[in-house]
């Protein structure tokens, strides 16, 4: 997205992180974000207010624009096709030429824009055809295995993890009647009150004004079939002799707080322990996790045991 000098708009449904993934590749590349919502915009606000110098008119641009000198960074502007006609008429300097009347786009900022699609029933305005010839267009979609990775390194709830492990298909619906429907967004949102009010059973009420009605009946299912925290424990303790789940939705609960709670030494060596004991394609994704989570887990004697017998499945 930074490699080429065009700027680059990311089409996708609301709630999947098109923002988040802007400031996560900007950051990566050591580049400040200015944030500008183009819905919020008036049509005059791009070229700022005149001031009169020396008997002649100046402009003076906006402060919120990326001023001469400044530290290279990405302008990105969000809701763009949420703006209406005559302001997105304003931004076709600026996005082409990098310039909007006087004022000129400082050297090392990029251009990215972001909107939702006209299906996805969000407020949305037609961009015209002129405005959409300057970018280059991605489109950005859902995908469980890149989410998982991304929720690891968020710490998102190991139940709200594993459930989507289980049921990948409502990490993303489609929106209906209801206003609250399942996105990557408002799972994260379900993860921060989980954590708010401790587990599930405090916060059961609302969790269908988070997720949507459907998707909070096949968590609340999901949560009674799961693992408590005192059974993984009583695992963590006796990992030769415990008893294991044996059905998907406990194994994948099971692994997913192993990962999670990687930061414990007796995690991670009750963790090599197990790799024997689970079902392979669950141990080579634990270990996968746990290598990314823990790279000391490699010198455990359980992983190299682990490894001798299934080198060939970890390197797929």
């Amino acid at each position: 997205m930074l490699g080429q000098r065009w700027p680059a708009f990311i089409w996708g449904p609301p709630g999947i992180g098109k923002s988040a993934i802007v400031r996560a590749v900007a950051s990566k590349a050591g580049l400040k974000v200015v944030d500008l919502r183009a819905s919020l915009l008036d049509p005059t606000d791009l070229r700022g207010i005149p001031a009169v110098v020396d008997g002649r008119a100046v402009w003076c641009p906006p402060t919120f624009l990326p001023a001469a000198g400044e530290a290279p960074g990405v302008l990105f502007l969000d809701e763009i096709n949420a703006a209406p006609p005559l302001v997105q008429a304003g931004l076709y300097q600026l996005v082409l030429d990098r310039r909007v009347g006087e004022y000129e786009l400082p050297h090392g900022w990029w251009i990215v824009a972001a909107g939702n699609r006209q299906k996805d029933r969000a407020v949305t305005f037609r961009m015209s055809s002129a405005l959409a010839n300057r970018f280059v267009h991605l489109e950005l979609d859902t995908d469980a295995p890149d989410w998982r990775l991304w929720a690891m390194e968020a710490g998102i709830d190991p139940l709200v993890m594993s459930f989507i492990g289980v049921r990948p298909a409502l990490l993303r619906e489609e929106p209906g009647e209801s206003p609250a429907y399942s996105t990557p967004r408002s799972w994260e949102m379900l993860s921060d009150v989980l954590r708010k009010f401790q587990g599930y059973k405090g916060c059961a009420d609302i969790v269908p004004g988070i997720v949507g009605e459907g998707a909070a009946r096949e968590f609340a299912a999901f949560v009674k079939r799961a693992m408590s925290a005192k059974q993984m424990e009583e695992i963590i303790l006796d990992p030769e002799n415990s008893l294991l789940p044996t059905a998907i939705d406990g194994i994948h609960v099971l692994t997913t707080w192993l990962v999670y709670s990687a930061d414990r030494d007796d995690v991670v060596n009750a963790s090599a322990v197990l790799l024997s004991r689970l079902p392979a394609e669950f141990a080579v994704v634990l270990s996968r996790e746990m290598l990314r989570a823990r790279p000391a887990f490699s010198r455990a004697a359980g992983y190299k045991k682990f490894m001798k017998q299934h080198a060939a499945l970890i390197s797929q």
